[in-house]
């Protein structure tokens, strides 16, 4: 199965996958990055980014599976979906963008109950969702820290 150039620069997450160590890590900060563009944190457009990654993301990950074997680290596409969910509706603030960040990456490697399991699903969907739902705790976490915090200083 041949991957085309733009498929391989999206499924790797600008080529992020391709790096020998921290892939993952790698892509999430590329997504984070991106983030930071001026205008991008407007959740019409992060949603947008979000649906159109996971609609271009499972057949891109089901070609990287394909070639590189199940869930390969080469494919970080789903790093960027998992990135951007964390973010959505988060203050653009340095520190509340690195807590996100560091909450989404260890929801990612811990993978919580049912994340894993997902994670066995056959194809490009199996790549993809246990990062959608380690984003959504992702999600849920750093609101929760957020919210709480802001009662405390109040």
């Amino acid at each position: 199965m041949k991957i085309s150039l733009i498929e391989k620069i999206l499924g790797s997450g600008l080529y992020t996958g391709y790096l020998p160590k921290a892939s993952g890590t790698l892509g999430s900060l590329a997504a984070l990055i991106i983030y930071l563009i001026p205008g991008f944190e407007n959740p019409s457009i992060m949603i947008f980014m979000i649906s159109l990654f996971i609609l271009i993301g499972v057949p891109i990950a089901q070609k990287f599976e394909t070639l590189y074997g199940k869930d390969p680290k080469e494919c970080t596409i789903d790093e960027f979906v998992g990135t951007w969910i964390s973010l959505l509706f988060v203050p653009k603030k340095i520190w509340w963008l690195l807590i996100a960040f560091f909450i989404w990456r260890a929801m990612d490697i811990i993978k919580p109950f049912p994340a894993r399991r997902l994670e066995k699903i056959k194809g490009g969907w199996g790549v993809l969702l246990d990062d959608i739902l380690a984003g959504i705790y992702s999600f849920v976490s750093i609101h929760f820290i957020i919210y709480f915090l802001n009662m405390i200083i109040k």
